[in-house]
């Protein structure tokens, strides 16, 4: 992962922002997730109930590098009285939030729509 920036779309649904990683954040070094917060947070500082969507489609696996992104987003966000909820996890994903028992901290959607739509966007 050589620039955190291609790494992650932005995509703006009325107030609610979808984060996609790019298929290769499994390779994500711990040097890099500063960046990499930075490019995901700087656009939620500007909300003041933040609503974000991980769109995790084009994301077959991901390690513990991206999991702490995650967890760090989700304080963030419901610091300041937001929502974050993940959508399109691989089975492998969602295995692993399973068995991490993070499924038990965000709502996981099949679709962008459904997340979308629970979040009121």
């Amino acid at each position: 992962m050589s620039d955190s920036q291609e790494d992650f779309q932005l995509e703006w649904h009325g107030n609610t922002v979808v984060i996609l990683p790019a298929s290769n954040v499994e390779a994500m070094r711990w040097d890099l997730i500063e960046q990499a917060a930075e490019i995901v947070m700087e656009p939620l500082q500007e909300q003041a109930v933040p609503m974000v969507v991980f769109d995790l489609s084009d994301v077959n696996y991901f390690g513990s590098v991206f999991l702490a992104l995650l967890l760090r987003c989700h304080k963030f966000v419901k610091s300041k009285g937001g929502e974050l909820v993940l959508c399109g996890a691989s089975q492998m994903a969602g295995e692993l939030l399973r068995v991490t028992a993070l499924d038990t901290l965000w709502a996981i959607y099949d679709s962008r729509d459904e997340a979308l739509d629970a979040l009121g966007s």
